[in-house]
Parts: C-alpha cells; structure tokens; sequence
C-alpha cells in the first residue's frame, strides 16, 4: 500500500470514527424481544407507541424476528421506560442488551448510543410488530426502534442517559408481550481468578471446571422449542376432538337426539382451551384499546360458537341450524397454520444459529500457576490461554508459542488448513488441528471475527427493506378496516335479508341440508353473521407482515453459509439494481502480493547461482518486489544464508550490493546503462514480460549481464471465471488500478475485461471520483475493493462491496462484505440479492392478492351456493395456508446455488 493510500484510509477511518462518536453522544439503540404480537397490526401498535415516548426518534418492530429496535435519547428516556411502554399496550418487551441505569443530565453530559436487542413472545401478526414497535418509539430516550415478526425479535437503539432496558421491558409487557433481552450482562470474575501469565501446568494438576451459564441465545431457543412443543399438544387436542365434531356434522346432523348437545362438550374445549390463546391476547390489545390478528379470529370463532350455543337451548330465537363445526375448524386450521409458521420460522434463521453454534462453549485459561477451564464470557484480553489439538480457538488472539496447522474453512472459506507459529494472529471458532497452542486473547466477546458477523447478519436480519414501507402502512390500519368491513358486511345482508333477498340455494342436498338451508335462507340475522364472520376470518394482515423479512432472513442467512454478508433491507435494494462493477485490481482480480514469476539466465547451469545471488542481495531490501524475489528463491529451496557485503538501493532503478566478494546490479535498462552495460540481447524478452504485466529486471554479476527475472501480482485462481458470470448477468465490468496503462491492459485481457472499461494509473483518492464518473453517466455503480485504501470508493458507489475478512472499516463502509475474499462470491452476491429481492415481491403480491381476491369473496359468500354455510371454515383453511406459503415460499431461497 503506498502512503497515499495509508492516508487516505487513515483519513476515511478517523472521520467516520467520529462521526459515530459524535452521533454516540446523543442517540443510542436498543433491542428488545417482543412477545404476544400476532400480526402486522400488533407491530405497527407497538411502533406507534414506541415512538410516542419522550425521547424516542425512531422505532421499528419486526414481525417475522418479533424484536424491536428503538433509538432514543439516554438524557431523556431509558430502556425500563420503553419497556413499561410495550407492558401498557398489552405486549412484553424484553430487552437484549444489558440494563443501565438512568443518569440525569447533568451527570452524563457525553451520553454514548447504546443498542439492545429483545426476544419478543406473544406476536401473531404484523401488526403486533407494528404495535411494539410504536409503543418502544415512544419511550423517552428512545432513538430507533424495529420489531421483527420472523426472527421475534426486536432492535432498539437508545441513550441510557434517558433509559435503560427494564424500562423498555416494562413498556412491551405494558402492551401485552413480554421482551427478553438477549445480550448477557457482563460476567464478574471471582477474586480468587489472578489474570496472571504462568508456564503450563503438569497433567497431574487439576483443572478447575467451570459450567457456562446458558447464553440468550440458547435461552431463546429453548423457550421457542417449549413453545412449539405446547402449540403442538393444543393442535392435537384441536384435530382429535375436531374430527368428530365435523363428521357429525356431515353425516349425521339431527339424526339423533342430544346432538347438539353432544356438539357442544366436544367444541367447547376447542374454542376455550385451544382458541384461549387468541381470545386471551384480543382481550389484553382490547384493555389498551387496540385491535390486531387475534381479535378477528376470537371474534369470527366466539361469534360461530355463540350463535350455536343459543341455537342449542333457544331454537325459537335464531333457528335451529348450528355453526360448532365452524367454531371448531376456525380455531383449529388457524392454529395449525400458526403451528406450521412457528415451525417454519425457526427453518429461516437456520444460518444465525449455525453461526452461533461455531463458538466456543469454554477456554482453558492460565490463572494463578493454574489451568481453569472458564466459561468463553469470562476470557479477558490479555488472559494466556491453551489450545490442544482438536479444540476450537476460544477466541481472538497471537500465538505465544507452539507449531500447529488450524481450520479456518468456516470463517474465511480457506480450504487448506493455515500454519500458525508464534507470533501469527488466530481467529476465534476456527480449529486447531495438531500441536498445543499457547495463546494470548487480544479480543474476546462482541469484538471478535466471529461475534462481528453474527452481529452483522442479525442485523440483516432485522432490517427492513424500504419496499416494505407500503406493507407496514396497510398493516397498522389493516385490522381496524377489516372489522369495519365486517360491520358492514353484517349490517348489509341483514337489511338485505330483512328486505326479502333471498340468497341462492346450492343444488343436490340431502333432507337434513335443505332443511339447514332454508333454515339460514329465512333468518337473515344468520345469514348475516356467517358472511361476517367469513369476513373477520378470511382477512390476512400476517403475510402482510412476514413478507419481506422472512425473505430477507433466509437470503442473508444463505449469503452468511457462503461467507457473503449483506447489511440488510436497504443494502439489498441497491445491490439488485446495479448496472456496472467496478473492480479494485489489487487484491481483488490479483492476489495482492508480488511473487517470482520468471527466472532467466544466459546459461541454464547458471541459473540458480545467478537467484541466489540475487536473492541475498535483495534481503538488505525492505520493497515489496525484493520480499517477492527472496520468497521465490527460498520456493525453490536455494540456501539463503548470510547478508550482502554492501548494500545501496538505487531510487526508481534498482540496487547495487556485493555479496560474498561478487557485484551484484538488479533493476532497470537504465541502471544497466548507467554501469555501461549493452542489453540489446534481453530486448524482446523484456517487452515481452511488460506486456504480459510484470515486472522485469535485469541482472548483472561482475559487471556482466547474466539474465533477467520478473515479478508479478498473480491473478487469483477463479477471477476470470467471476468476471464471466458477472457479465453473464448482463453487467458491465470495470477495472481501476494504479497501474501503468501496459500493465493495466495486461491483467485485464488475462481477465476478459474489455480495453475500453480499464481505469489505469488512478490515485487511491480518485478512485472515488472515477466512481463518480461513471455515476454521472447514468449507471448505478457497485464497488469491489480490499476496503483498505478503497473506502472512499466503497462509500460513494451505489453498492460497496469489501473483500476480506470484514475486520475493518469495510463492513461500515460497504453493503456486502465477502468474508472470503473470492471474486466469485461477488457474482453470487449480486444474483442471491436479485433471488431475495424477487421472492420479496413475490411475497407482496401473494400478500396483496390474497385479501384483494378472498375478502370480497366472503362479503359475497351468500350469493356463492357451496359457500353459503362453510365460508367460515373455507376462510379459516385459507387464512391458515396464507402466511405459511409466504414463509415456504422464502424458504425456497435456501435451495439458492443447488
């Protein structure tokens, strides 16, 4: 890297520092889980009332993850405020990121953003989502708030000078949810644990075992399987005494005496017991008077049930015709549709758990002259720590002492296990294979590698794309609209009925049936209700809600299995739209590190003498080139012991050195003239080696040319291979390089880069500027780079996307972050966002048609013979089936590259 280019990073890394820095000092997030929501409305509730917080600037609840994110002011608000908040709209917010107290301002004149993050139970629907999510916005304190249906969970960023995480807690438990939070509170060590360094203990000296505390994370994952296991139970209970209540509808209806009581012992524990948990949660959104999923369904299955119990004991008043089947499969086929959701929204964050189950459980860390084997919480920085062969790295660190080979497949994508001696940097999770490892913990908890990518993809996962903006619109007003529709539908057919609009009968009945139906035909107080109901049933706000992060969670899930990190929503939509890339040559297309390409001597015998003699020369060299040379001579086994004699770099021609008693000049045409030595002979050979983009030097020993050798960045294995897939897709593909233009030219048709979109010989800090240019001709630009010098390009392209290990200003500066640097993975990226992107709208629309096409259905049910009496329960099947086809649907993405 040149100075500029350190410069520049420098300059880029120290500004957004302190940008952060500054934006820290008034705003923080917090995150919470929130529990009870249902659908889309629930959400938008809780973002309302999140947002009408003193203190809060920004909400946002996610239905699909059932978590909140909330950005807030910490002078004004704190978490314990916002939770309170969520509690009084009748949902639970719990708070996943540690508790802090509240500080008065004149206390805490420099608050810091904090963000914390909740496992959120008890959401149904999108508007659940929406419903925590207003409600945490409302906190004072609060910044930004985002409840996420798919993952439960929910993002908060506040400022814990005006609110803590009890208090947002207490705000979703207010709303009737409850939040959990899900970042641990720091560990205290016992004083007995002295951090001293010490030599490695005997095998007769016992180690002292701690048991790890179990992590939010896996307490999540165990309510949520708890959870699942008691859904399950009530739906068996539904089916089993459901199917005799049908059959006996069908088959046997006034066939018997004490039918219809027989009727009302089976469906009374579907509807109380089973349906108890709709009835409950419409009950606590009614106390605060809102309205989401849970009402619809608890109204329409309490209306079918009511009518029939009256029907049961006072025929005289609505009839004799009763609706138990109805008020059973209502609550029974919607219940197994939110069984089948749950079920499948746990498949979707599939990837984050993976990732999650990557860390070490424990470490043996050195205290006191003693090996303890510690939870991985209580590792300090600094602690010394051992590693046997077989064992996962603990965490970051250097490697003290000892010789091993360590896996890091799983965070860098490197196939072949990578040397580790002392001195070299560990990854936490990657394995060690042979050898014991004495190490040095230079980073533990949140600021590993690892916890690094799993914060990043969590939150992917609980961002929102702005495409769902309209979908969060609809679903805060979506379920107050439906139940006026259903007044209407109500008030409509019973004046209609009341008037003598008769509806049609169906066609071949049996006596009992067509005694049924003239039954309804005639009371159009029953007519009335059964299309009403149909109505409360049918409507859908959950698909509303999962559609777009359900996809986002599996799509950003996907890109993680593949070490391709996407930051979220907004990233996506950007990265789908792009016309042109713009690829860094260094370290992207190349390697990124000179090597030893061409050795030439006038005598082959000669050959490796002249190397070796040149290579001891270079070791007085710190230049990148003669590091390459050295490299390439040791490769080749050739003894490389002693210095040079004497030794003078020659600025922009080469070096002259003796060594072992010979003269040595490497460099230039102009050196060699300059020592008034003809190379007429290495003419062609050496434009040749230009041509080809390397750099070639001649060599003289004794004042005689010997033979040249050439030094070049190597192309990496497979960049021909990615810019042919990211032309495939109809992209156009752009080079830009400090190189000279030959040079330049020379790696790009090695690459299949057209001459016309090479950018030669361009600054790091013009790089942003081409990007510019290429902007104001219309074309939205995606940026490929090493994210060290580039991060001004990253920032300014449309779409940035860093290559390495995301451990750098790359990961803020970029939209996709490709952990395994591979040129390839930038083709994947952009096709997986496309693949994202398109399920989303697919999701939309499925969405959208699915209410436009089915509510008017049931308003008109009457008219419709076969739907007369069963549109309830066809609703109820097909509101069951609605939200599980959009998470099917997005599941479909991790078949994505099969």
């Amino acid at each position: 890297m040149t100075i500029d280019s350190q410069h520049t990073a420098e300059s880029v890394r120290s500004a957004s520092v302190g940008a952060i820095a500054d934006e820290r000092q008034e705003q923080r997030d917090a995150l919470f889980a929130v529990e009870g929501m249902t659908c889309a409305s629930c959400a938008m509730r809780i973002e309302k009332g999140l947002k009408k917080v003193p203190g809060v600037t920004e909400a946002s609840v996610n239905l699909a993850t059932e978590r909140a994110t909330v950005r807030y002011d910490p002078v004004v608000t704190d978490v314990t405020k916002m939770a309170q908040k969520v509690d009084a709209i009748g949902y639970k917010a719990i708070p996943l990121t540690p508790n802090e107290p509240f500080s008065p301002p004149e206390q805490a004149p420099e608050s810091d953003e904090t963000q914390v993050l909740f496992a959120v139970e008890g959401m149904t629907c999108a508007s659940c989502a929406m419903r925590i999510e207003k409600g945490l916005k409302k906190v004072s304190g609060v910044i930004e708030a985002s409840v996420n249906l798919a993952t439960e969970q929910a993002t908060v960023t506040y400022d814990p000078a005006q609110t803590d995480v009890t208090t947002m807690v207490q705000k979703v438990d207010a709303l009737g949810y409850k939040a959990i939070p899900q970042t641990p509170m720091p560990v205290r060590l016992s004083q007995e644990a002295d951090p001293a360094v010490s030599e490695i203990p005997t095998a007769n000296v016992p180690s002292v075992i701690a048991s790890p505390p179990p992590s939010p994370a896996d307490t999540q994952r165990q309510r949520r399987q708890a959870e699942l296991a008691r859904k399950r139970t009530l739906l068996i209970l539904g089916i089993v005494l459901s199917v005799p209540v049908v059959l006996l509808n069908m088959f046997f209806m006034n066939r018997f005496p004490g039918e219809n009581v027989l009727l009302l012992i089976l469906t009374t524990p579907i509807w109380a017991v089973v349906g108890w948990e709709f009835h409950r949660t419409a009950l606590k959104t009614a106390r605060h008077f809102g309205a989401n999923m849970d009402t619809l369904i608890s109204i329409g299955s309490t209306a079918a049930y009511v009518l029939s119990v009256v029907a049961t004991f006072f025929p005289q008043a609505v009839g004799a015709i009763t609706f138990y089947d109805t008020a059973a499969l209502i609550v029974t086929l919607i219940f197994l549709g939110k069984y089948l959701e749950a079920r499948a929204k746990g498949q979707t964050n599939e990837a984050i758990q993976k990732l999650m189950g990557l860390q070490a459980r424990t470490a043996h860390v050195m205290r006191a002259g003693r090996e303890i084997e510690l939870p991985i919480e209580q590792v300090r920085v600094g602690d010394e720590l051992l590693v046997r062969p077989g064992e996962k790295i603990p965490v970051d660190g250097l490697v003290l002492s000892g010789r091993s080979s360590v896996d890091e497949a799983m965070i860098t994508g490197e196939s072949l296990p990578v040397e580790k001696s002392e001195g070299d940097a560990l990854i936490g999770a990657t394995i060690n294979q042979r050898g014991l490892l004495r190490m040095q913990a230079t980073k533990v908890g949140a600021d590993t590698v690892l916890a690094n990518i799993i914060h990043l993809v969590e939150q992917a996962q609980g961002s929102k794309a702005p495409i769902q903006r309209l979908a969060d619109t609809i679903s805060g007003v979506f379920v107050p609209a439906v139940l006026v529709v259903a007044a209407l539908t109500f008030l409509g057919w019973s004046i209609a009925g009341n008037l003598g609009f008769a509806p049609a009968q169906s066609g071949a009945m049996d006596m009992s049936q067509m005694s049924m139906s003239a039954v309804a035909a005639t009371n159009p107080w029953v007519t009335a209700i059964v299309a009403a109901v149909a109505v409360l049933v049918v409507a859908c706000p959950c698909a509303l809600g999962l559609a777009t992060p359900t996809a986002i969670m599996v799509g950003t899930g996907k890109g993680a299995e593949q070490g391709i990190l996407i930051k979220g929503g907004e990233s996506l939509e950007r990265i789908q739209a792009v016309q042109a890339v713009l690829l860094d040559k260094t370290g992207t297309i190349t390697k990124g590190k000179p090597e030893l390409t061409d050795v030439f001597a006038l005598s082959e015998t000669e050959t490796d003498e002249m190397l070796r003699l040149v290579a001891l020369a270079e070791q007085g060299s710190e230049h990148p080139l003669a590091a390459a040379i050295v490299e390439g001579a040791r490769t080749r086994g050739l003894n490389l012991e002693g210095s040079p004699d004497t030794f003078t770099a020659l600025a922009g021609r080469g070096l002259e050195a003796t060594v072992k008693g010979r003269h040595v000049l490497v460099g230039t045409r102009g050196l060699m003239h300059l020592h008034h030595l003809e190379c007429i002979a290495f003419h062609e050979r050496l434009e040749l080696l230009e041509e080809q983009g390397k750099t070639a030097m001649l060599i003289a020993i004794d004042h005689r040319i010997t033979g040249l050798v050439a030094v070049a960045d190597t192309i990496k294995v497979g960049s021909r291979e990615a810019i042919a897939q990211l032309q495939a897709q109809g992209l156009e593909v752009w080079m830009i390089t400090g190189d000279n233009q030959r040079t330049a030219q020379a790696i790009a048709s090695q690459v299949g880069i057209p001459p016309a979109h090479i950018l030669a010989e361009v600054l790091p800090e013009d790089k942003a500027n081409q990007v510019k240019r290429l902007q104001a001709q219309g074309m939205v630009v995606a940026f490929a780079g090493d994210g060290i010098n580039d991060a001004p390009a990253l920032v300014q392209a449309d779409a940035g996307i860093a290559m390495g290990t995301g451990t750098d200003i790359a990961m803020e500066a970029s939209d996709i972050t490709l952990v395994k640097g591979n040129l390839k993975s930038v083709a994947t990226a952009l096709a997986l966002s496309r693949a994202t992107l398109r399920t989303i709208k697919q999701n939309l629309f499925w969405a959208f048609a699915y209410n436009i096409i089915l509510v008017p259905t049931a308003i008109l049910s009457p008219l419709i013979p076969f739907l007369q009496e069963n549109a309830p329960i066809f609703a109820a099947a097909a509101m069951a089936l609605s939200s599980v086809t959009v998470i099917s649907n997005s599941l479909r993405l991790r078949r994505f590259g099969k």
